[in-house]
């Protein structure tokens, strides 16, 4: 009857998608799709790799008309079963449909269509022909046509674009990077051509190529054909060939050459940026950022007869920012007015808006993009400064994470300086060079009629990137009997302070190992004693955590194995298991307990497996309380007193810090 009774919580528990997905269709059925969207989004997060989740979520978002967002969910699902050929003709067909980057993603249908009519199901083969076919014919015609054009007209700027485009769309991508090529220079302004060859000769494999078409579409021209040339790149700074690569391609491009400049100066090449902003003074006399930088350049090997005309024209521009900075490397009044501040830019509402919908639809990448801007457009906004911190914490990137949440914390705004001082304390000690943590474990035990307390202070340093930490500890391991009494009396527990060297191994999907060495100091017998001990560890947790938002079952499982010198070169394995479920209104937990220990020497107390129930709760304090009622049985009972049977009262709190 108990195990009846607890099916439903064991398989929540189990599945933790399998109550966010009950409210999605309960949802569903009630045509309710904005909360079945935030149900299906909630599965996802704790249940990534389920096709079907995904699937039905596109299916939901059809009906509220977001196409772009199911073609998402649709690839995500055809990504995880590449054998469900009906998900990939919705994917297709959403593809082919799409607007954001119409030609890549009707070559990525057509493809898809193609493999479909080859390996699908008779009845997907007949759909995906029919389609190629519907693809292929108007193409076919269109691409005949405008060759005929340029028969009559081979500088028909129309006829080479047009004509690229098709072959992209039909996947003749060579012939497209060619005419896009062609296009390109006969009309250099057109940045979003630029950004189409960059895309093409990415598809081929030019990655030099492509980075390089990719860099110049990304500076200066239209800023779409920017934006989207930046999501393209490489995620690290441009190299300096890739720069010069880039103005080879487009030697018209100014902002390009500045930033090489500019970089140049960095890395002190004084006369390698010279050489650049010397030609955009010549290309472009009205860029007065240059002709100013090009002039302190001068200035500073002490050419002033060169530097003057340069600052004097700077002087004589609107820029009054620009000016006051010739002013004062010449040694001038600075030229003082009051300027009336400029409300937050449209670019910023604009850009925080589509960050919003971008973190609300899961696409963190791009929200990351669009607070970028943001925050370049209002460098003071710490509001963005957060969500920036916030969006780098989901993307796993804590390093940056920090150093926005560091930022945000000196917000005026009180509301916005707590939450990213909490996010910046939370993150700090997983990142900081030195790192101090301390436990300490007093509990009772009826079993011993004792108190035994465990504890370790331990301070750890984060050696760059590598997977591991040095660290120096100290553990206490004692109780309060000392011994068991009687004409044999054993030690109930180590009674020592044990202060040794180690090095622990990060976490790795809930594992790690770590071994020490040091010496156990006796407070009883007051011997010294060598300590060898190390092992490794492994915990998960799944379902609703001690203190959740909402009420739910939960399960919590781990592992250890010990190696220990001082008894005898032992090792233990010790498996702990809990089922129960947590309550909202307080928190509470109730669980069955499930645990056995072994060892390698055969030893009657490190030989047993108990059962029983359990409570644990949280006080206001950082202390975590537990009672457990066990009843248990020994494996061995060579050289045990007991009997083999046992029952345990077990009652401790745990408290822990990080700093």
């Amino acid at each position: 009857m108990l195990l009846q009774a607890g099916a439903p919580h064991a398989e929540k528990a189990l599945n933790p998608g399998y109550g966010p997905l009950t409210k999605a269709y309960e949802s569903l059925r009630a045509k309710d799709y904005a909360s079945a969207i935030s149900s299906f989004n909630r599965a996802i997060e704790v249940s990534p790799l389920r096709a079907g989740i995904r699937k039905d979520l596109a299916y939901t978002y059809l009906k509220t008309g977001e196409a772009e967002l199911a073609r998402f969910q649709f690839g995500e699902a055809m990504r995880l079963d590449p054998n469900d050929f009906h998900v990939a003709l919705e994917y297709a067909f959403l593809c082919f449909e799409a607007r954001e980057q119409a030609n890549s993603r009707k070559a990525e249908a057509r493809r898809i269509f193609d493999r479909i009519r080859s390996a699908g199901d008779p009845a997907s083969r007949s759909t995906a022909e029919r389609a190629l076919r519907n693809i292929d014919d108007p193409l076919k015609a269109g691409i005949a046509r405008w060759l005929e054009a340029l028969t009559l007209s081979s500088s028909n700027f129309s006829a080479h674009h047009e004509l690229a485009t098709l072959f992209e769309r039909r996947d003749d991508l060579e012939n497209a990077a060619e005419h896009y090529l062609k296009a390109w220079r006969l009309r250099p302004e057109r940045k979003s051509v630029l950004l189409d060859l960059g895309r093409t000769w990415k598809s081929l494999n030019r990655v030099e190529d492509a980075n390089s078409a990719l860099l110049a579409a990304s500076r200066g021209g239209e800023p779409r054909a920017a934006e989207a040339a930046r999501e393209l790149l490489p995620a690290r700074y441009p190299y300096v060939y890739e720069f010069e690569k880039a103005l080879q391609l487009d030697p018209g491009n100014v902002e390009l050459r500045r930033e090489l400049g500019y970089l140049q100066l960095k890395m002190n090449h004084p006369a390698e940026a010279e050489r650049q902003f010397r030609a955009i003074t010549q290309q472009s006399p009205e860029d007065l950022l240059s002709a100013a930088q090009l002039g302190f350049l001068f200035l500073a090997r002490k050419d002033l007869a060169g530097a003057m005309p340069l600052l004097d024209r700077v002087l004589a521009g609107k820029d009054e920012e620009l000016s006051n900075r010739v002013r004062a490397a010449l040694g001038m009044p600075q030229n003082l007015r009051e300027r009336p501040e400029t409300p937050r830019s449209a670019v910023t509402a604009e850009a925080r808006v589509m960050a919003e919908r971008s973190i609300q639809a899961g696409y963190m990448k791009d929200a990351l993009r669009y607070l970028t801007i943001a925050h370049e457009s209002d460098p003071v906004d710490f509001e963005v400064m957060l969500k920036l911190g916030w969006t780098h914490n989901t993307l796993k990137n804590d390093g940056d994470a920090i150093r926005w949440f560091a930022l945000a914390k000196r917000s005026p705004d009180p509301k916005v300086a707590q939450e990213a001082g909490k996010a910046y304390s939370n993150l700090r000690p997983a990142l900081a060079r030195v790192r101090t943590t301390g436990w300490i474990f007093p509990v009772f035990s009826s079993r011993w009629k004792d108190v035994f307390s465990y504890g370790q202070i331990k301070a750890e340093l984060k050696l760059g990137k590598l997977p591991f930490r040095p660290y120096i500890s100290t553990r206490f391991i004692g109780d309060l009997r000392r011994t068991t009494g009687g004409p044999l009396p054993q030690y109930l527990s180590e009674s020592a302070f044990i202060v040794g060297l180690g090095v622990a191994t990060n976490h790795w999907r809930g594992a790690m190992a770590w071994a020490e060495a040091g010496t156990a100091i006796g407070y009883l017998n007051h011997q010294m004693l060598p300590d060898y001990r190390g092992g490794v560890a492994w915990a998960r947790s799944f379902g609703t955590p001690l203190g959740g938002e909402s009420p739910g079952a939960f399960y919590e499982t781990t592992a250890d194995g010990v190696y220990i010198s001082r008894f005898g070169k032992d090792f233990l394995a010790i498996s702990q298991h809990r089922l129960g479920y947590s309550f909202s209104a307080l928190p509470v937990q109730i669980y069955w307990n499930g645990n056995a220990t072994i060892d390698a020497r055969r030893q009657y107390w490190a030989n047993f497996a108990e059962s029983g129930p359990g409570i644990r709760f949280r006080l206001p304090s950082p202390l975590l309380l537990s009672v457990s009622f066990l009843r248990g049985v020994y494996f061995v009972n060579g050289g045990n007193p007991r009997g083999p049977n046992f029952f345990d009262v077990r009652a401790g709190f745990w408290y822990a810090f990080t700093h």
